[in-house]
Order: structure tokens, then C-alpha cells, then sequence
């Protein structure tokens, strides 16, 4: 939504950046909160830490007044076309496909590593705080993710970005796969993977702008996320029945090394303009 919003405010050439710096906001949150969120489980146990983030997060609705303030109705669009006819015309379009199967694989990879990458620590003998750090560090390192990869929108290809995060992803697994499990290990891993972590997000957002107009972009986008969603769902669960049945994740690491590695293929083939030079004036 934030997205959205902010997209019908801006010329073409800042809107990825813009999403990468929201985008930031949510992964310093993450850095901040996963370490926060470890001590409050130690002190008042998961059902205590549940509630202080529920408190927490009340706290924060005062801020969508300052939000609001200052803000202007979105520019008019020079079309007026309906909602329906757009999303008719979007799921028709191999592009936007092609785009959902990729942000499903991140979808895929992110819920995984969130829920199982404690067992992960556990399993190699460590103490539970190298999971809390490890998942603050993704988010550290996400913000300088998020920021290059919106900057990155107004100078390359969006899709050829896509292609290189998810490439990315799957060497780096195959890297953890073969590296000695330790605290140093897991905390290298987490900077790397953190690069990529929801840094697709600005790209994958510019992608849906440049199809199809920003007028439905918070749609689009938002059923684009849904795909991730459902990556999100499968990546949990199944880990979850891999662990049960074999006691371990390596089937999960080479499944999710595989769907990295096709999501950057897939990306390849989506229809995307060159980008233009903004000029030094402007």
C-alpha cells in the first residue's frame, strides 16, 4: 500500500528508490527487533513476548497521523480504466507470470530461513542467540539491500536485477552447504543473504508500474505478494515435514537452491525497456 501510495507521487525515475527506502524501514525494524524479541521470550516466555509486541504495536498507530499530514490526492491519470479490465489484461500478460513465479521463490526462501533457521543453529550445537543475531543481521544488511537495489531501478533493468538476487541466493546456499557450521558461518551467511533478502521488492514493484501504470500498482503488486505469500506458506510448511521425516533440512537446502536458481531464469524473458539516462539537470 505504502508503495502504491507513494508511486502516484513521484516521476518514474524515483519511484524504485522510493520503495527501497520503505522498504528499509521494514528491515531495520527487523534488525532492531529480532534481538529485542529473543530477550523478551527469555524473560516472559513466547506467549509474554507475543503480547509486548502486541502493545508495541498499538503504540505505533499515532504515526499514521503524521503520516497523513501534508500529503496531496494522488495526480489525476490521463485514462480511466476500471479495475477488472486491468487485472483481466495483467494475467494475461506472460510477463506478470512470469514475475509471480519468481517472487513466489523468494516468498519460498524467506519463510523458510525465518522459521527454521533457529532449528538450523540448534542442530549445529549453537546457542539460540546465534539465530536471534543471524535474522537482526538480514535485516541490517537488508537495508543497504533494499537502498542499492532501488537505486539500481533507475540504471538497469529491473528484471536483470531480479536475475542476479536470485542467482545469488543459490550460490550462496550452495556455499553454506559445504562451509563449517559455525557462529561466524551463520553470521556471514545471514550478511549475504540479507543483500537479497526483500530487496526484490523495489525491482519486482517497478516491473508491475512499468506494465501496466501506477493506477492499480497497490493491486497488482499486492497479488503479485500474495504469490510470495503462498511460496511463504509451502516454504514453512515443508520444512516443517522435511525436519519430521528426515531430521535434518538438506532436502529443503537443495530444494531451495534449485527454485533460486529457476527464478533467475524465469525472470529473464519478461518484457522490460531499456532503461532511459535521466539527465544530470533533472
Amino acid at each position: 500500500m505504502l508503495i502504491g501510495a507513494v508511486a502516484q507521487r513521484l516521476p518514474a525515475e524515483a519511484r524504485g528508490k522510493a520503495a527501497g527506502i520503505i522498504n528499509a524501514g521494514g528491515s531495520f525494524g527487523q534488525f532492531v527487533f529480532a534481538p529485542v524479541t529473543q530477550r523478551l521470550i527469555q524473560l516472559f516466555g513466547w506467549m509474554g513476548a507475543l503480547w509486548s509486541l502486541a502493545v508495541i504495536t498499538l503504540a505505533a498507530l499515532p504515526l499514521i497521523g503524521l503520516v497523513s499530514k501534508g500529503t496531496v490526492p494522488p495526480k489525476p491519470t490521463a485514462h480511466h480504466e476500471r479495475l477488472w479490465p486491468t487485472l483481466v489484461n495483467a494475467f494475461q500478460d506472460r510477463s506478470y507470470i512470469l514475475l509471480h513465479l519468481g517472487f513466489f521463490t523468494c516468498g519460498f526462501h524467506i519463510a523458510f530461513l525465518v522459521t527454521h533457521l533457529p532449528q538450523e543453529v540448534n542442530l549445529c550445537g549453537l546457542p539460540a542467540t546465534v539465530a536471534s543475531w543471524s535474522i537482526a543481521i538480514i535485516g541490517l544488511a537488508n537495508i543497504v539491500g533494499s537502498l542499492a537495489a532501488g537505486t539500481a531501478t533507475s540504471h538497469y533493468r529491473s528484471k536483470m536485477i531480479l536475475a542476479l538476487m536470485y542467482g545469488s541466493r543459490a550460490v550462496l546456499i550452495a556455499l553454506y552447504l559445504v562451509a563449517p557450521k559455525t557462529s561466524t558461518t551463520f553470521y556471514i551467511f545471514a550478511a549475504g543473504l540479507g543483500l537479497t533478502w526483500l530487496a526484490t521488492v523495489p525491482p519486482t514493484a517497478s516491473i508491475v508500474g512499468k506494465l501496466f501504470g501506477v493506477r492499480y500498482l497497490a493491486t497488482l503488486f499486492g497479488l503479485t505478494l500474495l504469490s510470495h505469500q503462498i511460496g511463504g506458506f509451502l516454504g514453512a510448511y515443508l520444512g516443517g515435514i522435511a525436519f519430521e521425516r528426515f531430521g535434518d533440512y538438506t532436502w529443503m537446502w537443495y530444494a531451495d537452491m534449485a527454485l533460486a536458481a529457476a527464478a533467475a531464469v524465469v525472470n529473464l524473458p519478461i518484457r522490460e525497456a531499456p532503461v532511459r539516462a535521466v539527465p544530470a539537470a533533472a
